[in-house]
């Protein structure tokens, strides 16, 4: 679950940590007996812990529409990142695969890891998805048809200008977004607002941009070929070639670079917040904002972070399990993104060449939290820092001396045995 050093520093994560422990434990054993429904929520389970969490709270129907839609994207997504697969054999695949998800005896060997195993064995996701309700079937194959297309347009361009970087992530996530708005819908249970597209449109762009930006080393290391997202239009003022930006020498202008991403991605939080306050659904909800909270989250700790060029940079686990436990109303969601937005301000530098731009952008969201949200009646995720707790840590030292000592006892039986 995490390092003593953490718990000590944290003690408020182990009730949440626990909790969350449980959960997916629950999650695991309530598999379907179907082989192709449990390969599909095994699966689940592999590529995305936390979505897979968060998906169990969703009624059964839709739950299962939501995990079939996730797979069929990620294995469209894998075809699209196996940069070993060479371009003319690539795109008849992405272009077609929303026929391949009604053939049960389709696949395609590419990727890695849990991901070759899903394509490998794509037809228990086509026999879940052949048994999905008809409004179901059509919002999905409806939105892959898209994507496919869209994935395309990219594999044979780079992204120069940031409206090529909107119309890329709007492809690969927007349209995510607007698939779940008409699944919400064909369950009956969410009625869409009439701005519903673009703001559907922005609660996938503001996730997506969080994970390209986290995600710059990996993508840029990736073998045989690295893949770039960053809009040229921006990394172009900071570095010759974007695989500059990693190397030590170029770190102030690195980071600036990042900051201005950060800056680009927070251009999206009013939309988002406006499509989770229009829903009416407490599951869906939930379902919805969890993800956003973790987006606003990384975005705050990666601005002016240079570690997102050395390595990982995430939110500690048990800080993941304090946002699922918390989260069950729009005030909730108001309280995260004003803690976050207020520890993303305190690491503006006023040089930083996009600062007032920023601090614009941060104060906007703040003051929608402010008037609309009750900040005072909760916990804060900022301010929550590990002090210490003198009891608390007694608490954690023996229940950590309780534990070790069962693990041992149990150990000593099996090696008598």
């Amino acid at each position: 679950m995490g390092s003593l050093g953490t718990f000590l520093r944290y003690p408020d994560d182990i009730y949440p940590l626990l909790k969350m422990k449980r959960a997916i434990e629950r999650a695991e054993k309530q598999i379907p007996p179907e082989p192709h429904w449990a390969f599909c929520y095994s699966m689940l389970h592999k590529v995305s812990r936390s979505f897979s969490l968060v998906i169990q709270q969703l009624g059964t129907d839709l739950r299962n529409a939501v995990c079939v839609f996730y797979l069929v994207l990620r294995a469209l997504d894998t075809v699209e990142d196996d940069t070993s697969i060479p371009t003319d054999e690539k795109l008849p695949i992405l272009i077609a695969f929303h026929r391949h998800i009604y053939d049960t005896d389709w696949h395609y060997s590419c990727g890695t890891k849990e991901y070759k195993v899903l394509m490998d064995q794509f037809h228990h996701v086509s026999a879940a998805f052949l048994e999905l309700e008809k409004g179901y079937q059509e919002a999905i194959e409806e939105i892959t048809k898209r994507m496919g297309a869209g994935m395309t347009k990219f594999i044979c361009q780079e992204v120069e200008t940031v409206d090529d970087y909107d119309e890329y992530c709007h492809y690969v996530a927007g349209l995510v977004g607007l698939g779940l708005s008409k699944l919400f819908l064909a369950s009956g249970t969410e009625v869409l607002t009439p701005d519903w597209e673009h703001i559907s449109n922005s609660m996938g762009l503001f996730l997506q941009k969080t994970n390209i930006i986290r995600d710059y080393l990996e993508d840029i290391n990736e073998i045989p070929k690295s893949r770039m997202f960053w809009p040229r239009k921006i990394w172009g003022k900071y570095a010759g070639k974007l695989e500059d930006l990693k190397y030590e020498k170029n770190s102030n202008n690195a980071v600036q670079c990042l900051n201005e991403m950060v800056t680009n991605a927070l251009t999206h939080i009013e939309d988002c917040l406006r499509y989770m306050a229009a829903l009416r659904d407490p599951s869906i909800f939930r379902f919805c904002a969890i993800p956003q909270i973790m987006a606003i989250g990384t975005l705050a700790l990666c601005y002016n972070n240079v570690q997102v060029f050395r390595g990982v940079v995430k939110l500690r686990r048990g800080l993941t399990a304090k946002v699922i436990d918390r989260t069950k109303t729009m005030a909730d969601v108001y309280g995260a993104f004003y803690d976050f937005s207020c520890m993303l301000k305190t690491k503006v530098d006023k040089n930083d060449p996009n600062a007032s731009k920023t601090l614009k952008q941060l104060e906007d969201v703040q003051q929608l939290c402010r008037d609309n949200g009750v900040l005072h009646k909760r916990k804060s995720y900022v301010n929550d820092k590990g002090q210490s707790n003198n009891l608390y840590i007694v608490m954690l030292v023996i229940l950590l001396a309780i534990v070790f000592a069962y693990l041992r006892a149990n150990r000593m039986i099996s090696d008598e045995q």
